[in-house]
C-alpha cells in the first residue's frame, strides 16, 4: 500500500535531449524555455536555479515545471545536452534512449541564425547521427519507438489539429487525419522540434550580408520541406521576444497544465517569430509561401542525402572526418545534391570574399566589418597622434615666425629711422607730429593749409589756359592767382621749416602766450 501511495505522488520525469549549439547558446535556450517557468514572486519555494554543465561531451542540467500559478510542480524535465554530432559521443546518447524513457523524451536540434548558411548540412549531420542511434538500439527500444511515431502520426495528429484551433468538440480532436505527400516519410522513431535560435540577429543579416525577402523565405521553404519528412516542428526563438517555445515543448512532452489549457497556434507572418505546430505543414502551405520552390525535388534529394552515410563502412569513416568538428573546414557538397542547392542560394560570407563574388554575384560588395570597440580604438590612436603632431607643426611655425618677426621689425626700424626724413612722412613727422601755429588768434593747421592751396593751384591751371573769344592772349587774372598761390606756399614753407628746426616736443607755437 505505501509502494502505490508514492508511486502516485511521484513527480513525473521527462527528458529533452538538445543537440547542436555552443555552451553560450544552449544556456540562452534553455533561459527561454525557463522563461514561463520563472515565477515573479520572490516568495516562491522553488526559486533556486540549478546548474548547467555543458563545457565536455555530454552537458545535463534540470528544470521544474510549474503549474500556472507558480505553486505546484507539474513534471522534471532533465535536459542531456551535445555540442558536436560525432560518432564517438554515440555511446554517451545511447543509454539514454529506452523503451521507458523514449515515450518520455523530444530531441531538440538547436540551430543559431549567427549562421543559417550551414543550418542544411548540421541537420544532415544530426539526423545521421540518430538514425545511427536508433538502428541499434534493443528490440524493446525500437519496438517503443514505432509504438511512439504511430502515436503522432494519428492520435496526437488529432490533438494537435483541435489545439491550433481546428476543432471545439472531444468527438473532432481523436480525429485521424490522413497523412499529406511529404510527410512522415522519415520517421526517426523520436519526436523531433528544430529551434532556430537567436532571431533578433535576422535584421544584420538583411543590413550587414544583404539578405533579401526572398532568402528568408527560401530558407524557411527548404527547412520546412525537410522537417516534414520527419514529422518535426519548426520554431524561431530569441531571449529578448516572447514566444511559444516552452508551450511547444510541454506540449510534445505531454506536460499539462490543471489550470490553464496549452494552445499552439502557427506563425508564419512575423519572419523572426515563426512557428510551424507538429503534423500542421503541407506541401500547399510550403509552395504558398513563394513561387518557383521545388518542394517535391528538395523531399525527395533529402531522403538520398541522409541515407549517404549508411550506405557503407566507408561512408561511415568519411561522415566521421566529416563531422568531428562544427569549427573545421568542411567538404563542398556534391553537385546536384539538395546541400548543394541550398549553400549555392544561402553562400557563406567569408566563402564569398575569399572567390571575390558576394552572395549576389557582385565582386567587391561585401566586406567584413571590424567590431565597433576595436574600431573606435584604432581611431582614438589615430586621433591622438595626428592631435600630437598638429602640436607640434603649430610650435615650430610660431618659433618660425616669432624668429622671423624679430629680424624683419629691427631691419624696418633702422631702414626707416635713417632713409626717410622728408616732410610728407617718416620718423620726423611721426615723432612731432603736424605743425600748427596761430595767425591772428586762429590755430592753423600748416600742412593742410598747403594741401589746400595746392588744390587751388590745380583747380585754378586749366581756366588760365582756356582762350577768351574777345582776346588772343592768356588771362592777367589767371598769372596773377598764381603768383599769390607760389608766394603763400612759399611763405607756409618756409614757416614749417622754421618750426621743424627746432625741438620735436614743441608741437605748438602761441603767439599770445
Amino acid at each position: 500500500m505505501l509502494d502505490s501511495v508514492a508511486s502516485g505522488k511521484k513527480l513525473p520525469e521527462k527528458n529533452l535531449i538538445v543537440l547542436g549549439g555552443t555552451p553560450s547558446t544552449q544556456k540562452d535556450f534553455i533561459e527561454t524555455l525557463a522563461a514561463e517557468n520563472n515565477p515573479k514572486k520572490s516568495q516562491h519555494r522553488y526559486k533556486r536555479k540549478p546548474p548547467i554543465a555543458n563545457e565536455f561531451a555530454l552537458g545535463y542540467t534540470y528544470q521544474d515545471v510549474l503549474d500556472t500559478d507558480h505553486e505546484d510542480l507539474l513534471a522534471r524535465l532533465s535536459l542531456y545536452l551535445l555540442a558536436e554530432p560525432s560518432p564517438a559521443f554515440a555511446s554517451l546518447v545511447k543509454p539514454l534512449l529506452t523503451s521507458r524513457t523514449i515515450p518520455e523524451t523530444l530531441i531538440v536540434i538547436l540551430l543559431d541564425w549567427i549562421e543559417p548558411w550551414r543550418w542544411i548540412r548540421q541537420l544532415r549531420n544530426w539526423i545521421r547521427f540518430l538514425r545511427s542511434i536508433t538502428s541499434d538500439l534493443s528490440d524493446d527500444a525500437q519496438e517503443s519507438a514505432e509504438e511512439t511515431m504511430k502515436e503522432w502520426q494519428q492520435q496526437r495528429r488529432g490533438r494537435s489539429y483541435h489545439d491550433a484551433g481546428g476543432g471545439t468538440s472531444g468527438t473532432e480532436s481523436n480525429v485521424v487525419i490522413p497523412l499529406s505527400q511529404g510527410e512522415w516519410d522519415e520517421p526517426l522513431g523520436l519526436p523531433l522540434s528544430v529551434v532556430c535560435h537567436g532571431a533578433d540577429k535576422i535584421d544584420t543579416l538583411e543590413t550587414q550580408h544583404g539578405w533579401r525577402e526572398e532568402d528568408f523565405d527560401f530558407v524557411l521553404q527548404f527547412l520546412r520541406t525537410v522537417l516534414m519528412k520527419h514529422g518535426s516542428s519548426l520554431i524561431y526563438t530569441s531571449v529578448s521576444a516572447p514566444n511559444s517555445l516552452p508551450a511547444l515543448v510541454h506540449s510534445s512532452l505531454g506536460i499539462q497544465s490543471l489550470l490553464k489549457k496549452q494552445t499552439l497556434k502557427h506563425n508564419i507572418i512575423d519572419r523572426d517569430k515563426i512557428f510551424i505546430p507538429p503534423n500542421w505543414d503541407s506541401w500547399g502551405k510550403i509552395r504558398v509561401l513563394r513561387e518557383g520552390f521545388d518542394v517535391e525535388g528538395i523531399s525527395k534529394g533529402w531522403s538520398d542525402e541522409i541515407l549517404l552515410a549508411s550506405a557503407s563502412e566507408t561512408a561511415k569513416k568519411d561522415e566521421s572526418s566529416d563531422t568531428t568538428s562544427n569549427n573545421t573546414t568542411e567538404s563542398p557538397a556534391a553537385k546536384g545534391t539538395v546541400l548543394h542547392i541550398y549553400e549555392e542560394n544561402i553562400r557563406d560570407p567569408r566563402k564569398s570574399r575569399e572567390s571575390g563574388k558576394s552572395k549576389s554575384g557582385i565582386a567587391g560588395v561585401e566586406v567584413e566589418a571590424p567590431n565597433m570597440q576595436a574600431f573606435l580604438g584604432a581611431q582614438s590612436e589615430i586621433m591622438e597622434r595626428l592631435k600630437k603632431e598638429e602640436d607640434e607643426a603649430a610650435a615650430a611655425a610660431q618659433e618660425k615666425d616669432k624668429a622671423g618677426k624679430g629680424s624683419t621689425q629691427t631691419d624696418s626700424h633702422y631702414s626707416h629711422r635713417y632713409t626717410s626724413t622728408t616732410v610728407d612722412g617718416g620718423p620726423v613727422s611721426d615723432q612731432i607730429g603736424p605743425v600748427e601755429f596761430n595767425m591772428g588768434g586762429i590755430q592753423v593747421n600748416a600742412d593742410e593749409m598747403l594741401q589746400r592751396l595746392k588744390n587751388r593751384e590745380g583747380r585754378d591751371k586749366p581756366r588760365s589756359e582756356v582762350p577768351t573769344p574777345n582776346t588772343q592772349t592768356p588771362s592777367k587774372t589767371g598769372g596773377d592767382h598764381k603768383a599769390q598761390n607760389e608766394q603763400l606756399a612759399n611763405f607756409f614753407s618756409s614757416l614749417m621749416t622754421k618750426n621743424r628746426s627746432g625741438s620735436p616736443f614743441s608741437r605748438k607755437t602761441d603767439d599770445d602766450g
